[in-house]
């Protein structure tokens, strides 16, 4: 599939709703592996990390044992980590022109609002929701606050902000790497699978394997 399913929209309208996944599609990095690589667990949590990813672990269980690693580390290791993200080419160029067409992007994210929040910002995102990390005493505590960000919640998202902008479904566009990523590409009118795992790869409706972001306008139309 190379376009817009256009069930209800106007064929014509230029206007999209594009909700992408952070980390390895927005960034070139895995948050999560970046503070582990502080905490001295980089190869456990890559390991796991790689397979959720895949769909062989439940995300959220999976999440919650790789925040356990990283319990005792101190908040300002996000400074250090922030430092080391590397936005995915094309990225910038994605945001403006969606925007300069009168649409909206955000980002939904099983990574951390400490450091997404700057990040988004700094891009312009009109939109961003990612879980929070519990810091007590200036130290993280290995949990997560409130509930975990999964493929549902990814979903739900994505409606909530396509009702939010009056955006119809069929003028969504998700855009991921991994198989937490799959419920909201199921819901969004297109589903583009970005350098993705396989089980990704086998279920969007299109597969984007050049890592520039841009790239992806032109199968939606823009």
């Amino acid at each position: 599939m190379t376009e817009i399913r256009n069930d209800s929209a106007n064929t014509d309208s230029k206007r999209f709703l594009v909700v992408l996944d952070v980390d390895s599609t927005l960034i070139e990095n895995e948050a999560i592996e970046l503070i582990a690589a502080q905490a001295g667990s980089l190869e456990l949590v890559a390991a796991v990390t790689e397979r959720a990813m895949r769909g062989e672990l439940d995300f959220a269980e999976s999440l919650k044992e790789r925040v356990a690693t990283l319990a005792g580390l101190p908040e300002s290791v996000f400074d250090t980590v922030r430092s080391q993200i590397t936005v995915t080419a094309g990225a910038a160029e994605l945001i403006s022109t969606v925007k300069a067409h009168g649409g909206h992007v955000g980002v939904v994210s099983g990574g951390f609002h400490e450091l997404l929040d700057p990040l988004a910002e700094s891009l312009g995102l009109d939109f961003w929701k990612a879980n929070r990390l519990e810091i007590r005493d200036g130290q993280l505590t290995g949990k997560v606050l409130g509930a975990i960000v999964d493929a549902q919640t990814k979903a739900d998202t994505l409606i909530e902000w396509a009702n939010l902008t009056n955006t119809p479904l069929s003028h969504t566009v998700a855009i991921g790497d991994g198989a937490n990523d799959l419920t909201m590409m199921g819901v969004a009118g297109l589903g583009i699978a970005f350098c993705a795992k396989p089980i990704v790869q086998e279920q969007a409706d299109i597969a984007l394997n050049e890592r520039d972001l841009s790239k992806a306008l032109e199968l939606f139309g823009l």
